[in-house]
């Protein structure tokens, strides 16, 4: 394979451990914002409960941090060519697909951190707790989980329109664009 016909190994391996926080931080965010505390306790329990949360946490700055290495990765290396390129209508959509998942990707967890601090809520990364950098507010915590929770809506719709492309350069033009980001080739 050509150099140019692939991201660099790091950056890919950095998209897939990215992908893997993301879907474990949206499942445990659904989870939990669709039960609330107190039903995910009467559910599973006060111990569980705990771990879900500070599980939740740990992948929101663990995507945070990885998403920082991401983006220096992809400053600073070449970005590989389409081969056969893109017609116009799929460069643009592809372009700000990747643009909008890369913000917010960014701003997912810098809400979650900042929701979190002004609720007056431990910042945990495992079994860590990170400065919150904001003082208790609880009408701006709820402002900042309400957002929290749209772009993670926003997130999942990204990510679906991401796939859903992937699947279609794959399975449908059957052209180069999978191996760009394929860990095995």
């Amino acid at each position: 394979m050509h150099e140019l016909d692939h991201y660099i190994y790091p950056h890919r391996v950095l998209h897939w451990l990215v992908a893997l926080a993301v879907l474990l931080s949206l499942a445990s965010g659904l989870t939990l914002g669709f039960l609330g505390y107190e039903r995910t306790v009467a559910l599973v329990g006060n111990t569980l409960t705990n771990l879900l949360y500070t599980s939740h946490k740990t992948l929101g700055v663990t995507v945070l941090l990885l998403m920082t290495l991401r983006i220096i990765t992809r400053i600073a290396f070449v970005v590989p060519d389409h081969d056969p390129p893109l017609n116009a209508f799929e460069r643009i959509v592809s372009t700000s697909v990747h643009h909008l998942l890369y913000v917010g990707l960014v701003v997912m967890p810098l809400l979650g951190w900042a929701a979190t601090a002004t609720g007056g809520f431990p910042v945990e990364f495992f079994h860590w707790h990170l400065s919150g950098l904001l003082g208790k507010n609880e009408a701006l915590s709820e402002t900042l989980f309400m957002w929290h929770e749209r772009v993670g809506w926003a997130l999942v719709v990204l990510i679906t329109l991401h796939v859903a492309g992937a699947l279609f350069h794959w399975r449908i033009k059957r052209d180069n664009v999978m191996k760009r980001m394929s860990l095995f080739d």
